[in-house]
Protein backbone atom coordinates (compact mmCIF):
# COMPACT_ATOMS: atom_id res chain seq x y z
CA UNK A 1 0.00 0.00 0.00
CA UNK A 2 1.71 3.49 -1.10
CA UNK A 3 1.98 5.86 1.75
CA UNK A 4 -0.75 9.18 1.54
CA UNK A 5 1.50 12.44 2.09
CA UNK A 6 -0.27 15.95 2.28
CA UNK A 7 0.74 18.45 -0.55
CA UNK A 8 0.11 22.03 -0.62
CA UNK A 9 -0.74 23.33 -4.35
CA UNK A 10 -0.69 27.32 -5.28
CA UNK A 11 -3.48 27.91 -7.94
CA UNK A 12 -3.93 30.94 -9.75
CA UNK A 13 -5.49 32.81 -13.32
CA UNK A 14 -5.43 35.81 -14.76
CA UNK A 15 -6.54 35.22 -18.60
CA UNK A 16 -10.27 34.58 -19.42
CA UNK A 17 -12.79 33.78 -16.90
CA UNK A 18 -10.63 32.94 -13.92
CA UNK A 19 -13.03 32.04 -11.62
CA UNK A 20 -14.49 29.12 -13.97
CA UNK A 21 -10.83 28.14 -14.79
CA UNK A 22 -10.05 27.70 -11.15
CA UNK A 23 -12.97 25.70 -10.68
CA UNK A 24 -12.10 23.70 -13.42
CA UNK A 25 -8.66 23.23 -12.12
CA UNK A 26 -9.88 22.13 -8.91
CA UNK A 27 -12.45 19.90 -10.46
CA UNK A 28 -9.80 18.33 -12.54
CA UNK A 29 -7.47 17.87 -9.78
CA UNK A 30 -10.68 15.95 -7.80
CA UNK A 31 -10.60 13.24 -10.47
CA UNK A 32 -7.05 12.27 -10.66
CA UNK A 33 -6.02 8.97 -9.54
CA UNK A 34 -3.84 9.61 -6.60
CA UNK A 35 -4.79 12.65 -5.38
CA UNK A 36 -7.94 13.64 -2.55
CA UNK A 37 -8.53 17.00 -2.38
CA UNK A 38 -8.68 18.02 1.38
CA UNK A 39 -9.15 21.62 1.89
CA UNK A 40 -9.40 25.02 -0.32
CA UNK A 41 -8.86 28.21 0.40
CA UNK A 42 -11.20 31.29 -0.71
CA UNK A 43 -9.77 32.76 -4.23
CA UNK A 44 -7.93 36.01 -3.56
CA UNK A 45 -7.77 38.68 -6.05
CA UNK A 46 -3.81 40.13 -6.65
CA UNK A 47 -2.24 42.49 -8.71
CA UNK A 48 0.72 40.37 -10.96
CA UNK A 49 3.73 40.38 -9.66
CA UNK A 50 6.68 40.42 -12.30
CA UNK A 51 6.59 40.46 -15.91
CA UNK A 52 4.51 42.66 -18.16
CA UNK A 53 3.10 45.52 -16.71
CA UNK A 54 0.10 45.54 -18.29
CA UNK A 55 -1.56 42.32 -17.54
CA UNK A 56 -4.70 41.89 -15.50
CA UNK A 57 -4.84 40.74 -11.84
CA UNK A 58 -4.81 37.26 -10.89
CA UNK A 59 -6.66 35.47 -8.91
CA UNK A 60 -5.23 32.74 -6.26
CA UNK A 61 -5.91 30.21 -3.78
CA UNK A 62 -4.22 27.28 -2.35
CA UNK A 63 -5.33 23.41 -2.17
CA UNK A 64 -4.38 20.66 0.66
CA UNK A 65 -4.34 17.22 -1.15
CA UNK A 66 -3.71 14.24 0.48
CA UNK A 67 -1.05 12.16 -2.28
CA UNK A 68 -0.07 8.69 -3.00
CA UNK A 69 1.81 9.95 -5.53
CA UNK A 70 5.64 11.01 -5.50
CA UNK A 71 7.02 14.78 -5.87
CA UNK A 72 7.40 14.61 -9.27
CA UNK A 73 4.41 12.21 -10.06
CA UNK A 74 2.47 15.09 -8.62
CA UNK A 75 4.06 18.09 -10.53
CA UNK A 76 3.65 15.95 -13.69
CA UNK A 77 -0.70 15.70 -13.00
CA UNK A 78 -0.21 19.41 -12.37
CA UNK A 79 1.41 20.48 -15.20
CA UNK A 80 -1.18 17.89 -17.27
CA UNK A 81 -3.99 19.98 -15.92
CA UNK A 82 -2.59 23.62 -16.77
CA UNK A 83 -2.22 22.14 -20.14
CA UNK A 84 -5.45 21.15 -20.30
CA UNK A 85 -7.18 24.29 -19.40
CA UNK A 86 -4.84 26.33 -21.93
CA UNK A 87 -1.49 26.86 -20.73
CA UNK A 88 1.51 26.47 -23.02
CA UNK A 89 4.79 26.99 -21.07
CA UNK A 90 6.62 27.40 -24.28
CA UNK A 91 5.01 30.07 -25.77
CA UNK A 92 4.49 32.34 -22.75
CA UNK A 93 6.29 35.45 -21.30
CA UNK A 94 8.54 34.36 -18.00
CA UNK A 95 5.70 35.89 -15.00
CA UNK A 96 3.35 36.60 -17.89
CA UNK A 97 -0.11 35.98 -18.22
CA UNK A 98 -1.54 32.34 -17.55
CA UNK A 99 -4.49 30.94 -17.74
CA UNK A 100 -3.60 28.32 -15.39
CA UNK A 101 -0.86 28.00 -12.50
CA UNK A 102 -0.84 25.25 -10.07
CA UNK A 103 2.62 25.40 -7.99
CA UNK A 104 3.40 22.26 -5.53
CA UNK A 105 4.13 24.83 -2.72
CA UNK A 106 5.54 21.52 -0.80
CA UNK A 107 5.01 17.77 -0.55
CA UNK A 108 5.14 15.72 2.50
CA UNK A 109 8.70 16.59 3.82
CA UNK A 110 9.99 16.16 0.40
CA UNK A 111 13.10 18.49 -0.13
CA UNK A 112 14.97 19.08 -3.39
CA UNK A 113 16.20 21.29 -5.96
CA UNK A 114 16.70 20.72 -9.24
CA UNK A 115 15.45 22.08 -12.73
CA UNK A 116 12.46 20.09 -12.73
CA UNK A 117 11.42 20.82 -9.06
CA UNK A 118 12.60 22.81 -5.90
CA UNK A 119 10.97 21.60 -2.59
CA UNK A 120 9.66 23.37 -0.94
CA UNK A 121 8.51 25.87 -3.47
CA UNK A 122 11.56 28.44 -3.81
CA UNK A 123 9.15 31.88 -3.32
CA UNK A 124 6.76 30.33 -1.02
CA UNK A 125 7.44 32.98 2.14
CA UNK A 126 8.00 35.94 0.19
CA UNK A 127 4.51 35.62 -1.54
CA UNK A 128 1.71 37.67 -0.31
CA UNK A 129 -0.94 36.00 -3.05
CA UNK A 130 0.58 32.73 -1.79
CA UNK A 131 0.43 33.08 2.56
CA UNK A 132 -2.88 34.89 2.50
CA UNK A 133 -4.70 32.15 1.17
CA UNK A 134 -2.09 29.08 2.69
CA UNK A 135 -3.16 31.11 6.32
CA UNK A 136 -7.27 30.68 5.61
CA UNK A 137 -6.68 27.14 5.83
CA UNK A 138 -3.27 25.87 7.64
CA UNK A 139 -2.12 29.39 9.45
CA UNK A 140 -0.02 27.17 11.85
CA UNK A 141 2.09 25.53 9.36
CA UNK A 142 5.91 25.94 10.08
CA UNK A 143 7.43 27.57 7.24
CA UNK A 144 11.08 25.94 7.26
CA UNK A 145 13.15 28.86 5.89
CA UNK A 146 11.97 31.56 8.58
CA UNK A 147 11.45 29.29 11.07
CA UNK A 148 7.37 30.61 11.83
CA UNK A 149 4.32 29.53 10.92
CA UNK A 150 2.33 30.52 7.90
CA UNK A 151 0.19 32.92 9.83
CA UNK A 152 3.14 34.82 11.57
CA UNK A 153 5.24 35.46 7.87
CA UNK A 154 2.25 36.79 6.78
CA UNK A 155 1.83 39.52 9.53
CA UNK A 156 5.65 39.89 8.96
CA UNK A 157 5.36 40.52 5.10
CA UNK A 158 2.09 43.04 5.79
CA UNK A 159 3.67 45.00 8.28
CA UNK A 160 6.92 45.52 6.18
CA UNK A 161 4.79 46.17 3.31
CA UNK A 162 3.13 49.11 5.44
CA UNK A 163 6.20 50.29 6.31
Amino acid sequence: MSSRINAAIAVGSNLGDRGRTLKRAQSLLEKTQGIVLLRRSSWHETQAVGGPADQGPFLNGVFLVETTLDALALLGELQRIETSLGRDRSNEVPNGPRTMDLDLLWHGTTSCASDELTLPHAGLEERLFVLAPLAEILPDHPLPGCQCTVQERLEQLRTKSIS
